[in-house]
């Protein structure tokens, strides 16, 4: 391709909105231009690294057995409501009406019309296991869509779901995704892991999420070193202490603590470590019962694990904790009180403890349980994040921490959909069964966003080969003035080009540094620079998007070369 034939839109700055690296080089590289608030437009460049994204996603699960289909992106209410999801998916799912005024959304996942499907043309046994994916557009209305496309409103998805006759199937097929989703992230040159997580709104009995490892990642990740353990840490188990609660050696004594009401105002005030305060967070549940959450004051609440076990429940406004505990936010704590206690683990094996003493500017020192308050054993639960340092659940080794980014996410359904649409099978024996179900995503437009948060650097992106724009750009320093370039350029594009390596050659008549800062931007991993001093000697100068310096090579030996950095 050349630059003249081609379409490049470069920014100097990237718009004030943009927040994440990716956002900011995706705009300035011209990769998607903004529409509106999280809506984009890709770009020639941003497409062809898109595409590419694509290809690999489509190849893999081809390999994997998976037969694409393209099902509607406009669904009809009708599906929703079977499932009980019409009412309760929540404002993301834009509902639209058709001119008969009958209900539709625009389809932010597929799980019904899937199993529609399934519910319609699979009757035996012997049609099954199948699994069927897509690659299309999806919408759903953020509440803050930001970071461009990593968070948009409108995202490019590959959605599979597979269905079986039984659970044995459906763990099989539940493996071959996992390994399919591996296979896909190391050929794009990502490093990843592999989680495990909560299935969340989806349902199911088990879940894997896949992220790109980036600092700049929102979901936070637990592995141990020392084996193969690895999850979200939403789902990471604290594991219970195996020490005993240290026996009582203060008196339990109300001090005036004035102003005093955060976790580390506390601890400083009393001249010791957030460890020592006893944290408590008050809740109410769905069944509208106001509960504290006692933890550590070094740790932090885990709302999913929380969830698990009280249902539903929103954090107190401050009327309901002045009203239910006669003091302030900051003060509040389990000593004397008749409310619902909830004690993480490691709370619990708290001794000589600081809590809040349910009264306006007073803290309560060497509390200690058993003795100044009941401490029933079925109300101890894991309620926090795990740290680093945590024993890891498997019991082999400690945890350690890492940030990534969602990128796929595969669950096992089990029959949460096909119960709910009556999506049955004639088995072996001619009696009717609920068939299993798979679902399996991964994000495609996100992917791309993510790949930069990892490759970029001062000067743009750096993407590996197998997702950039071009794989080679051929730069001539005066193309338009000197014959000798020109025909070496022309002659190295055309020999590049039938080798089938995607190139591009920028033939405008610009400045060498403009060039390079071009291409460095866009990201294109390899770039041929074609002077006339290096051309009286047969040389030209190759240099690999991250090396720190160009070197000469044989213009005759450049293909070669070409193809052994490829």
């Amino acid at each position: 391709m050349r630059v003249s034939q081609f379409f490049i839109s470069t920014l100097k700055e990237a718009p004030s909105e943009a927040e994440l690296p990716s956002h900011k080089l995706m705009m300035r590289a011209g990769y998607i231009k903004k529409l509106a608030s999280g809506l984009y437009t890709w770009m020639p460049l941003g497409l062809r690294v898109l595409r590419k994204v694509e290809k690999a996603v489509r190849e893999e699960m081809d390999k994997s057995g998976g037969i694409e289909l393209l099902m509607p992106a406009v669904q009809p209410a009708e599906l929703w409501q079977e499932t009980g999801r019409w009412a309760v998916f929540g404002p993301q799912m834009l509902k639209i009406k058709d001119r008969h005024n009958n209900d539709f959304c625009f389809g932010p996942t597929h799980e019904e019309v899937i199993t529609d499907i399934a519910r319609r043309e699979i009757r035996s046994y012997r049609q099954l296991p199948v699994n069927f994916y897509q690659i299309q557009t999806k919408f759903r209305d953020e509440v803050r869509p930001r970071f461009g496309v990593m968070r948009a409103r409108e995202f490019v998805m590959k959605d599979a779901y597979s269905f079986h006759a039984d659970f044995a199937s459906l763990e099989q097929t539940y493996q071959v995704m996992h390994d399919t989703y591996t296979r896909i992230f190391t050929r794009l040159g990502l490093q990843f892991r592999a989680v495990a997580a909560d299935t969340g709104a989806i349902g199911g009995s088990g879940s894997h999420e896949f992220h790109v490892l980036a600092d700049s990642g929102e979901d936070a990740l637990a592995f141990c070193p020392d084996s193969g353990y690895a999850a979200n840490v939403e789902l990471a188990e604290a594991v219970a202490p195996t020490t005993t609660r240290p026996p009582a050696t203060q008196e339990m004594q109300k001090a005036i603590t004035p102003g005093q009401r955060s976790i580390e105002e506390v601890a400083a005030f009393f001249n010791t470590s957030a460890q020592k305060v006893l944290k408590a967070i008050a809740v109410v549940s769905h069944e509208d019962e106001f509960v504290l959450l006692l933890l550590r004051g070094d740790h932090m609440l885990n709302e999913v694990k929380t969830g698990k076990v009280l249902g539903e429940f929103r954090f107190a406004t401050d009327e309901e904790i002045q009203r239910n505990m006669n003091c302030r936010a900051g003060y509040i704590g389990p000593v004397n009180t008749k409310v619902r206690l909830l004690i993480d683990r490691a709370a619990a094996m708290l001794g000589d403890f600081i809590c809040g003493a349910n009264d306006d500017g007073f803290h309560y020192s060497g509390v200690n349980f058993g003795r100044d308050l009941a401490l029933d054993e079925n109300n101890i639960h894991d309620l926090r994040n795990v740290v680093a340092g945590d024993p890891s659940p498997d019991g082999k080794g400690t945890l350690a921490l890492c940030r990534g980014i969602e990128v796929g996410h595969i669950f096992q359904l089990r029959t949460r959909y096909s119960a709910a649409l009556n999506a049955t099978f004639l088995d072996e024996n001619g009696k009717s069964q609920i068939m299993e179900m798979g679902c399996y995503g991964i994000g495609v437009s996100r992917i791309v966003a993510a790949a930069i948060e990892q490759n970029f650097d001062e000067r743009g992106i750096a993407l590996p080969v197998a997702m950039a724009p071009f794989q080679i750009a051929i730069a001539p320093i005066g193309f338009k003035k000197s014959e000798a370039v020109r025909n070496a350029a022309e002659q190295l594009y055309a020999e590049l080009s039938g080798a089938g390596i995607e190139v591009l050659l920028d033939d405008r008549d610009e400045r060498p540094g403009v060039m390079f800062a071009d291409m460095e931007l866009i990201g294109i991993p390899h770039r041929i620079v074609i002077g006339e001093r290096g051309l009286k000697e047969g040389n030209v100068e190759y240099q690999g998007r991250c090396d720190t310096a160009a070197q000469a090579i044989p213009l005759q030996s450049t293909l070669e070369l070409v193809e052994s950095e490829l």
